[in-house]
């Protein structure tokens, strides 16, 4: 069940190991979009801008999250590659047992403050207690997603993606059903969708963890159920020296993108509202080049760790060959069809009528992940902390928000200078990608055997 990324046809195994990422992803999305279209049918405008506001601040509160499961994904497929799985185990319960600790903190923490985060974000004061109902239900519910993004980061630097869909498509499936239970049948409103989702991750997490525990010999690595409440100081110190920068990369980027929102939400609701749904749209193209880029760094971890440097180049190449072709494809489709894209999750003329004005950023928004996805996966495979430290505060607090501010208030364009500076600070990761492929020093980032 573990698969080895350092020889055969990188294409081939490049697919074969990112479709079903994709397909977790696409579906992670469809029952968020799900969410907002179900919310949005039954309470309107306001409906969309509690979901909106209320999944950016628990988006927020998951960046320890990415950094540490993307540091353990990270460490295990270079353990993989290096033929060190002695050490998986030791990885795996250090994690776990760090990241429950660090998801209860914080939902305690948030849940006696989301009033004062929801002023930060500028809610709107028409749908202020459904967004205060619904961010309640979700930070309950967070430490259910931290443990299926621990568990799935296990899998996939083991090599294995497919186990994570079956998981997330039974979410998926579950979140559908109970959406239409507790939102249209019941009328719990945006707290309604808030509970369905969080019920469905619990599945999931649940699913996963019990799976993960039955086959740990069949993924040739020996844990016990106490390993999960300690962890080992060495691993732990190994996986905050990588994990720490990319939870401030995650961090950074999600902090201005609230800096960002918060300041879209001050010109009213239905700017709010399609704010949301033009999140919504850009996440198609973002979880192509996510679910790629991943894929791609469990593949360029396990030839870092084997030494074979020359296998690195070739998936670069084909990861950028492929999220390029869904952001031409995808801008085709937006340029061509705006307002019936946007349509699917409101029929409100007002909303709408921004879709024309939105759509050159949607268009440079799917550029740019092309060559994010094919940088991130050099930067995290290499497992190199000052590269992702340096693209943390470049991309997040002096570009995003610089520009944001520029364009925005300086310039003032208002809320159309807000989504120049947003999606123009995407970029960030692409130049500062190709300075550190051509020092050559991700051949020398091993993080795993320092």
């Amino acid at each position: 069940m573990v698969t080895d990324f350092t020889q055969g046809n990188v294409p081939k195994q490049l697919v074969n190991f990112a479709f079903p990422l994709l397909l977790s992803s696409l579906l992670q999305v469809v029952y968020n979009m799900v969410d907002m279209i179900i919310v949005g049918q039954a309470m309107g405008k306001v409906g969309i801008s509690a979901v909106s506001v209320g999944g950016d601040i628990t988006g927020f509160l998951t960046f320890f999250i990415m950094g540490y499961t993307g540091a353990g994904q990270v460490i295990i497929s270079q353990y993989i590659g290096k033929n060190q799985r002695d050490r998986v185990g030791v990885c795996i319960s250090t994690m776990f047992s760090f990241i429950a600790l660090c998801a209860v903190v914080v939902s305690i923490v948030c849940l006696l403050l989301r009033e004062p985060l929801l002023s930060l974000m500028n809610t709107p004061a028409e749908a202020w207690s459904e967004t205060l109902a619904y961010t309640g239900v979700s930070i309950t519910g967070l430490i259910f997603i931290c443990g299926y993004n621990a568990v799935s980061a296990v899998l996939r630097g083991m090599g294995d993606s497919k186990h994570p869909f079956i998981f997330i498509a039974v979410a998926s499936v579950l979140n559908i059903l109970l959406d239409l239970l507790f939102v249209i049948q019941l009328g719990m409103g945006a707290m309604g969708a808030a509970l369905a989702t969080v019920i469905s991750q619990a599945v999931s997490f649940i699913s996963c963890v019990i799976f993960l525990y039955q086959n740990r010999k069949r993924f040739d690595f020996h844990i016990k159920p106490k390993d999960f409440f300690r962890w080992d100081k060495a691993m732990l110190i190994k996986l905050s020296k990588l994990g720490v920068p990319m939870a401030i990369k995650s961090a950074s980027i999600q902090f201005s993108k609230l800096f960002v929102n918060s300041w879209i939400n001050s010109y009213g609701v239905v700017v709010s509202a399609f704010s949301g749904i033009a999140n919504k749209v850009s996440n198609i193209c973002n979880i192509v080049s996510n679910s790629t880029g991943t894929a791609g760094s469990s593949m360029i971890g396990q030839n870092i760790g084997a030494e074979k440097y020359e296998r690195v180049s070739k998936i670069m190449r084909t990861v950028f060959c492929i999220t390029l072709g869904i952001a031409v494809i995808l801008s085709i489709a937006i340029i061509a069809f705006p307002k019936h894209i946007f349509g699917i999750f409101t029929d409100e003329a007002e909303v709408l009528d921004l879709a024309l004005e939105f759509l050159p950023i949607a268009v440079m928004s799917f550029m740019s992940s092309a060559g994010r996805s094919t940088m991130n996966a050099l930067i995290n495979g290499s497992g190199n902390y000052r590269i992702n430290l340096i693209t943390a505060i470049l991309d997040g607090f002096v570009l995003r928000i610089g520009l944001s501010v520029l364009f925005g208030l300086v310039l003032n364009m208002r809320y159309m200078g807000f989504w120049l500076g947003d999606v123009f600070a995407s970029f960030t990761p692409i130049w500062i990608g190709i300075l550190f492929y051509y020092s050559g020093k991700w051949k020398h980032s091993k993080i795993a055997t320092e």
